[in-house]
Formats: structure tokens, sequence, C-alpha cells
């Protein structure tokens, strides 16, 4: 019954995707965009966060390594000459589709986060969040020195505006169901030991270190998907694109929802990015026949860091805490 149910589900998103861009407003589109590529970006924080209990500020940085390393693979060839003479020969006269570009980025990403996690998952508590936060730095700190491939602190420009509707929403629907089968699984059962008690996993000899770099890997792999969605939905960014603005949104978003669950996630991108989109537009003032409301500068942000600060009172674990929408999720029989 509930695969019948997923089949049903995934069905209609597909024909919402294909079908909603033709009867919808460019607006609307587009901030379905955004909620989809928030899905894969706060999915790929919830597996470290929530199910090791490693709490990484530095997932922002492989967003940033994915989409400057999707942008110059994807780059036309005329566009490399121009804006990126300087490239190794390999990467000047090499153009891949976004698909491939995308895989790619987020196999670099991966790369990067199993070398940069041995030192940083022996790590834990406020010292990992620290040693991830000064990993965000780094990178934001060598993409605006890197000038020969990434342009420095200029914007990087060209890149393919090629992040659809049905490319974002079958992107979230990947995302998820990947991530669902590792965290229910035996090996998401050895995360929450992990996260539960350090002490009592060794003792039933789980490698500790090897399960957190997993989980820490497998995160930064959407995470630099997640990057090249979005820098090919820009077209145009800079390092300051995937900077701490970007790092306190999707962190909003994921403890709202709950770390510890995958519902959780998806509910906390929905109600951030549409609270952001109400209070984005009463920051322009509101007109409501003879009652006028003057423009309120600075609402969204200060409105969302008030429900941050009362989540974190009363609901400290999120609105789902650990719990699942189980005939979605947990792919049982």
């Amino acid at each position: 019954m509930n695969r019948t149910l997923i089949l049903v589900a995934l069905v209609l998103l597909a024909f919402g995707a294909w079908g909603l861009p033709m009867v919808a407003s460019d607006y609307v589109v587009r901030l379905l965009i955004m909620v989809c590529i928030n899905i894969v970006l706060v999915g790929s924080m919830c597996l470290a966060n929530g199910f090791t209990g490693v709490f990484s500020l530095g997932q922002v940085g492989f967003v940033a390594i994915g989409a400057y390393v999707s942008g110059i693979l994807s780059l036309s060839l005329a566009d490399k000459a121009s804006y990126l003479p300087d490239l190794p020969v390999l990467l000047g006269q090499l153009q891949m589709g976004t698909l491939s570009a995308t895989i790619v980025a987020g196999i670099v990403c991966a790369v990067i986060a199993a070398i940069v996690g041995l030192p940083l998952m022996r790590l834990s508590g406020h010292h990992v969040s620290v040693a991830t936060m000064g990993f965000m730095i780094i990178v934001n700190v060598v993409i605006i020195n890197a000038d020969s491939f990434t342009r420095g602190a200029r914007t990087f420009t060209g890149v393919p505006t090629d992040t659809t509707l049905p490319w974002a929403v079958g992107w979230a629907v990947v995302s998820i169901f990947l991530l669902a089968r590792l965290i229910y699984s035996p090996i998401g059962l050895a995360l929450r030991s992990v996260r539960e008690d350090v002490i009592a996993a060794q003792a039933v000899g789980l490698p500790v270190l090897w399960t957190r770099l997993l989980a820490f890997s497998f995160g930064a792999f959407f995470a630099g998907v997640g990057g090249s969605l979005y820098g090919h939905y820009l077209g145009s960014f800079s390092a300051q694109t995937f900077f701490f603005p970007l790092m306190v949104s999707l962190i909003t978003m994921l403890v709202l929802g709950g770390m510890s669950s995958l519902s959780g996630v998806v509910t906390g991108v929905i109600v951030v990015t549409a609270l952001s989109e109400i209070l984005r537009n009463l920051e322009r003032g509101v007109h409501l026949g003879p009652v006028s409301v003057p423009p309120l500068f600075g609402a969204s942000q200060v409105v969302l860091g008030l429900l941050f600060i009362l989540v974190m009172i009363y609901r400290p674990r999120g609105l789902f805490e650990d719990r699942e929408i189980s005939s979605l999720f947990k792919f049982r029989k």
C-alpha cells in the first residue's frame, strides 16, 4: 500500500513539474525551484547534523565548491577563452553537459569532505562546529584568490541556466529517496547509535570516525549537487553568494523542521520559504483598501529570527523532532 502511495505521489509530482510552468506565473515557478534546491541542500545538512550529532557549519563551503566546479565544467569554450584564459589546457578545452557536471561536482565535494573530515570528524560538540565553519571561510578565501579558476571576487557568469522546475523536482526526489534509504538502513542505525552514545557505540565495535566520515562525505555530495543546481539556476554568482547569509538561512530551515527528520526537512524548507516571501512583500508596504501599512524594512529577518528563538525555546528538536511520515520516507511494506 505504501509503495502504491509513493508511486502515485511521484507520478503527480512529475506531471505537476512538467505542466505547472505552462499555467503558473514565472514568480511561482522560480519560488518552487528554490524550494526544491533548498530541500537538496537542507537534506544534505540533515544527514551529518541530525543523525550523527556532528553539527557542521561548513556545508555552505561544499555548496560553493559544487557551484564553481559545475560552472567551470559546463561553461562554453568561448566563455572560457574570454573569462578564464588562464585555465589549464584540459579544463579550457572541456565542456560537459549539466547532468554530468552536476554529478562530477558532487563527487569532487565528497572526495574533499573525506579528506577534510579525517581530522574534523574526530572532534565533537562546539569544537567541530567552529572547525567546519573555518572550512567554509577557507573555501571563500580560496575562491576569491583563485582568480584563474573563479574570476576571484568578480562575478562568475555565463553558466547555463538549465535548472528548470522538472530538473529541480527530480533532484529533490532523488536526494530525499537516497538519504531515506541510507538513514533507515543498518548504516543509519549505526549513525544514530554514534549520535546517542559514542562510548556505547565504540563498546559494541562501531567505528565512530568512519561512521561520521561516511555521513559527512555523503552529505557533501548532495551539497555539491545542490550548489550545482543553484549555480545553474542563477547563471551568475560570486563568492559572497555562498557565505554566512546562506548558511544562516539553511540552518534555520533545518532546525525549524527538525534535524532528525526528513519530513521535518521538507516542512522547514516550505515554511521558511513561504514566510520569507510573505514578509518580503510586507517590506515593500501593503495597501488594503483604506488601510495602508508602510514599508517594514528588515521585517523578514526580524520575524524569522524571533521564530528561530521561539522554536529553540519551546521545540528545541524542531517541529517534527525525529518523527517521519513513514509511508513516504521509511518505505515499509
